[in-house]
């Protein structure tokens, strides 16, 4: 996909972050935009500043993604209304810091919904559309903490390690079918963006210093890594690594294999909120799925 003028580009978390920063990038080259995001009036807000900027067309939807049933009927809007679909980037996410043990299941099976089963549901409704396209790319979103296990970080890694797994292998079978659909998975570093501050902590943990820690860390702006990532599209790129921070670790990983557990541990015992296990029990300052 050379050129996005004129494509039909489908972007989950919309409202703000990464995603809105692809509507963004995406408008200034003509696309045309269908943007969700579970904040109506968020994404509301990315279409129309999106037309401002150059945006052929936009239409804003409501999308809760851990719902199935209203990501299947979003993408069957979708396709009927722009008549086809050329890109879709399955970007809606959430965080949550708890260890294992502190960890509440319900919290443990919404950030699951939103951050794996939502990827697993834009895949699947929207694979039918592309492939009565000519020009056609699924981008996924992982994160650093997709290559490697993080304390307190379990629930997300758990889950961007599942996207990255679905998605290599939804590769491989697009590859073998000749399905002319490419597919790429994102692994972001910090990114600037309002996760942290939507996030869900154990009890005891102060959300707000967490989202502060979280700052101080993301040293890339949502800004570039839309094009680190569409710049990753245009070249057709299995892996895309955004920020100086993923190429470390995934350098790190690949040279050092579980030997940079040892340094992660030294970090985390620095920065990382870990003490003994308290009462499982959490505070939810919201809920919000944007990337």
């Amino acid at each position: 996909m050379q050129d996005f003028a004129g494509k039909v580009a489908a972007i989950t978390g919309a409202g703000s972050g990464i995603g809105r920063a692809l509507a963004y990038e995406l408008a200034r080259y003509g696309a045309r935009l269908a943007l969700s995001d579970i904040d109506e009036d968020a994404v509301r807000e990315t279409a129309a500043l999106a037309l401002k900027q150059g945006a052929s067309e936009t239409v804003a939807t409501r999308v809760d993604v851990s719902d199935r049933h209203a990501v299947q009927a979003w993408a069957d809007e979708t396709a009927g209304y722009f008549g086809t679909v050329n890109l879709v980037v399955n970007n809606a996410g959430v965080a949550l810091t708890a260890t294992v043990e502190e960890m509440e299941w319900d919290d443990f099976e919404w950030l699951m919904g939103i951050n794996f089963w939502g990827v697993a549901y834009g895949t699947k409704a929207f694979l039918p559309h592309l492939r009565r396209s000519r020009d056609a790319h699924i981008v996924n979103i992982s994160s650093v903490f997709g290559l490697m296990g993080i304390p307190t970080q379990s629930a997300y890694c758990a889950a961007k390690y599942a996207v990255r797994g679905f998605t290599e292998s939804l590769r491989q079978e697009m590859r073998m079918s000749n399905s002319g659909i490419r597919v790429t998975t994102v692994h972001p570093g910090g990114i600037k963006t309002n996760i942290a501050r939507s996030a869900r902590a154990a009890q005891g943990l102060d959300a707000g210093e967490l989202a502060v820690s979280f700052d101080r860390l993301a040293r890339t702006s949502p800004d570039r890594a839309a094009r680190i990532i569409l710049r990753g599209v245009k070249h057709n790129r299995a892996r895309v690594f955004v920020g100086p921070d993923a190429t470390a670790i995934d350098i790190g990983q690949r040279a050092l294999g579980v030997g940079l557990e040892t340094l992660v541990r030294r970090f985390a015992g620095r920065s990382l909120p870990l003490g003994p296990a308290r009462p499982a029990a959490t505070t939810r300052p919201g809920t919000k799925s944007a990337g």
